[in-house]
């Protein structure tokens, strides 16, 4: 279990994890928390792709949850692999394995409305929506390699033409590619976002952005140097290696509860006050 999602349900943490089963497919678990460390794990999946779907016959992965007006909207990455002989879009870097961007809603986390594959003709992940509208309409992040994107829509079907936001910065930390972490969190100071950066010798690691509150293509900060990184055994050893890579993160009890896939094999929690967070941006 690894890379979950996270959010606050009625004074309860709800992880939605990524778990690989015997067939090597990914499915959604469920965890549910009262204090956001000890947790109590549904004993069946309570999501899973569509074997139909060409798309994501292949599993579904890395859910990020965001509550928007009652209803819980998981955005996820559907995994397949390209036809053979079937053209690449340029910049593909994990052929022939490909990869699209999927919602689906929920109200209880046991019946799903499933809205299906978003920007279908975009090899894409790391989805998240903001949780509330702009102007009417939903706002999403996405990733097609190696940069970070806003697209828009009114009925979560539909996408606007992506707009970049931020990507790579050479020889850095995240020099490689960016990618969408945690969904955005509201803050004084503007939409909070946790996201991951790869560099040339593919480690994991993750920084902060702050984004304007009332227009969030507008960068306010960024990190030069990473707020978390692989140190620990569980995040330098395990199927994918020294990778902390995160898709929730939840504020509870004046702190910042961030959750974590730990090279790609457990689970891993990092806290920080909210105060000392705020007060320690520019």
């Amino acid at each position: 279990m690894f890379n979950p999602g996270a959010v606050e349900v009625e004074g309860k943490i709800y992880l939605i994890y990524r778990a690989v089963g015997k067939d090597n497919l990914s499915r959604f678990g469920l965890a549910v928390s009262d204090d956001g460390t000890n947790f109590q794990r549904k004993d069946l999946p309570i999501y899973e792709s569509d074997p139909e779907d060409p798309y994501e016959r292949l599993g579904c992965e890395d859910p990020r949850v965001t509550k928007i007006e009652g209803s819980y909207h998981l955005v996820y990455k559907g995994g397949s692999v390209y036809p053979m002989g079937a053209p690449k879009p340029a910049g593909t870097i994990e052929v022939p394995w490909r990869t699209r961007t999927y919602i689906t809603v929920t109200t209880d986390f046991e019946k799903f409305d499933r809205l299906g594959v978003v920007l279908p003709d975009k090899e894409s992940s790391n989805g998240a929506l903001f949780p509330e509208k702009f102007s009417g309409k939903f706002l999403m992040l996405a990733r097609v390699y190696p940069n970070v994107y806003l697209t828009d829509s009114i009925d979560l079907k539909t996408w606007s033409e992506l707009k970049f936001l931020f990507g790579p910065r050479k020889d850095a930390w995240d020099g490689e590619r960016v990618g969408t972490g945690a969904s955005p969190i509201k803050t004084p100071r503007g939409w909070l976002m946790i996201y991951h950066g790869v560099d040339e010798n593919k480690v994991y690691r993750l920084g902060l952005i702050l984004l304007d509150l009332a227009d969030p293509i507008k960068v306010l900060y960024r990190s030069e140097e990473p707020i978390l990184e692989p140190e620990e055994p569980y995040e330098k050893e395990g199927y994918v290696p020294n990778v902390i890579f995160t898709c929730g993160a939840v504020e509870k009890d004046g702190k910042y509860f961030v959750y974590y896939g730990a090279a790609d094999k457990v689970i891993g929690l990092a806290t920080i006050s909210k105060a000392k967070l705020l007060a320690d941006l520019p």
